[in-house]
């Protein structure tokens, strides 16, 4: 299985991006895809995560009310709305696989797969 994010880029305070996570190879009949963001000094965070159906979402508290999760799945494709970016918001996103598509998954331990990331930069 492959991950490939895109979309990153510069923006200013208060914009928008759509991230989007292209999968290829065996994902399997069923998946749960989550995102994932590090910025320069810190830990690992979860933003938010979504299961097959898409009927369960999940998101970091950081992160609730400005982002949306999405998929397609007959594109193999997770897209992350961001909305009202903050300086804050600024890392590299990642998007990671899990082969168990029934729930959203906060825990990184659940994914599997891990794609190369996307830088995000919100200036002030």
């Amino acid at each position: 299985v492959q991950l490939q994010a895109s979309g990153g880029g510069l923006v200013q305070a208060g914009g928008s991006l759509r991230l989007s996570c292209s999968a290829s190879g065996r994902t399997g009949s069923s998946n749960t895809v989550g995102w994932f963001r590090q910025a320069p000094g810190r830990e690992r965070e979860f933003v938010a995560a979504i299961n097959w159906t898409g009927s369960n979402t999940l998101y970091g508290d950081s992160v609730k009310g400005r982002f949306t999760i999405s998929r397609d799945n007959a594109k193999k494709t997770v897209y992350l709305q961001m909305n009202s970016l903050k300086p804050e918001d600024t890392a590299v996103y990642r998007c990671a696989l899990s082969s168990s598509g029934n729930l959203a998954w906060a825990e990184s331990l659940r994914y599997r797969y891990w794609g190369q990331g996307t830088l995000v930069t919100v200036s002030s």
